[in-house]
Order: structure tokens, then sequence, then C-alpha cells
């Protein structure tokens, strides 16, 4: 009762409260095989000592599904959302193949760029038991990936376009609250953590007004690529007063400097 009365009340709570555009990756499509990312649900289910879903989604404790500010950049919430641990199974992909990440819809930020991310783990990213209970994520049964280590690849960005003004994120909102990223095909096969985000900057005129909306993903990349490209470390991607994060994003843009480091292409 106790646990159906804390869901009840996450549930309502989510629909009473402003932050109704706020949301998370709620599955992927990789390799065409739908797979459910993480759930607010899950978070109530392994709280309360009982089962939950495998699922490559990353756990976080973000319960408003609200965003990291800027002033958390060098904080390792930046890397995997508030809290962020690793999931209990990994999805998995071809180089050269698509990844279809889905957003809670409706989403209504529709101003801000899009950008995916991949980690190699240089091992297994999955937990090393399904059955990980929160209280015992620090003990040898769900040994955890050190996200602080993890160096990210970009693999796929997107802006505003020039002529139409219309953001990455407004393309995202039409396309059914989903975003499509493509692995580089010269990729190594491995198993990988994606990170894949949207920075809402409907406020981002203000220093420290820009929402960061990260989600990681297991994914297990297949293929004969043989490219190990160089990454960055989580709490490295981005500075307060990146161009692309502390910007007036209410005239007519004629350049827009995405942020995080450089795009890899392969």
């Amino acid at each position: 009762m106790l646990v159906l009365l804390l869901k009840v009340a996450t549930v309502f709570g989510f629909f009473a409260s402003p932050v109704l555009t706020h949301g998370i990756v709620t599955g992927i499509v990789a390799n065409g095989v739908y797979t459910q990312g993480w759930s607010l649900d899950f978070y109530y289910d392994i709280v309360n000592g009982e089962s939950y879903a495998t699922t490559p989604g990353w756990y976080e404790d973000a319960l408003d599904s609200g965003f990291i500010p800027p002033s958390e950049y060098q904080d390792p919430n930046i890397i995997c959302h508030k809290d962020g641990r690793n999931a209990n199974i990994s999805a998995t992909v071809a180089a050269g193949s698509t990844v279809e990440f889905q957003w809670t819809n409706p989403w209504a930020h529709n101003i801000g760029p899009m950008l995916t991310y991949v980690a190699n783990c240089n091992g297994d990213c999955k937990t090393s038991s399904a059955s990980c209970r929160r209280e015992k994520y620090d003990t040898d049964e769900c040994k955890q990936i050190d996200k602080s280590t993890l160096e990210f690849v970009k693999i796929d960005e997107s802006g505003i376009n020039f002529t139409t003004q219309e953001w990455a994120a407004g393309v995202m909102i039409a396309n059914n609250a989903s975003w499509t990223s493509t692995v580089p095909e010269s990729l190594a096969p491995g198993h990988y953590v994606f990170r894949h985000e949207t920075i809402a900057c409907h406020g981002a005129s203000t220093l420290g007004g820009a929402q960061n909306y990260p989600f990681c993903l297991n994914i297990d990349v297949t293929g004969s690529g043989t490219e190990n490209p160089t990454g960055t470390l989580g709490v490295d991607l981005y500075k307060e007063t990146d161009p692309g994060i502390y910007f007036n994003p209410y005239v007519t843009l004629t350049n827009y400097t995405i942020p995080g480091p450089a795009l890899w292409t392969g």
C-alpha cells in the first residue's frame, strides 16, 4: 500500500506541478528493437526493496524529471544526471546504424541543441547483478562504473537552422519527441555508455539560466570498426560562460557555437 501511495503521489505531483515540460529519455530503438529507458517508477521500486525492470537506462534521482543547471557543470551530476548510476543491462546496436532516443512526450522546451556522446567502458558497462538494490549499489554484487573516469566522444550534434531559425529541440518535438543519432561506422566494437542530451536555452540570456537534460544508457556496439577516439571527461564538457550556453536566443541568429567538444564523425 505504501509503495502504491508513493507512486500515486508521484504521478499526481508531476502533473500538478509547473515542471510539466520536464522529462527523461523513456526508451530507445536500436537495431530496430525498442527497449524501455529509465522510469521514475523504478526509483520507488528500488527504494522499497522491490524488483524493477531490466533497462539500459541509467538510474537517476531527478524525481521532478528536472534539469542540471550550469552551476553543476563541474559536478558529477552533469555526467548522467542527478546521482546517475549504471544500468543493469545493455542494448545492442551495429556501428553505422542508428539509435532513436524517445523523450517524454509532450516536450515543450523548443529552444536549444541536441547532442549525443559515447564513452567506452573498457569492460562491461552494466551492473554485475540485475537484482541490485539502491542500498547495495556500493557492494561487489553491484559493482559500479566510475563515471568520473568515462571519456565522452561527441558523435552527433545539431543546433539551429539559420534559415528557418528552428532549433534542433524543436525538430525533436515535431518528430514525436524523438531524436535519431547515427553511430559512426568506424567506431570500434565494445561496451559503451551513450550520453544523450538536450540543453534547453529559453533562459540562456541569463548567466546560469540554461537547463541541461543529460541521460545515459548502456549500449554495446558491434561491427568491424577500429577507431577508439579520445574523449572528454563529463565534468569538462561545458562551462557556464560557453557561447552556446550563455547567449540571447531571442534575436535572429546568424551563428551559434554548439556546446561541448568538437564533433567526431569517424
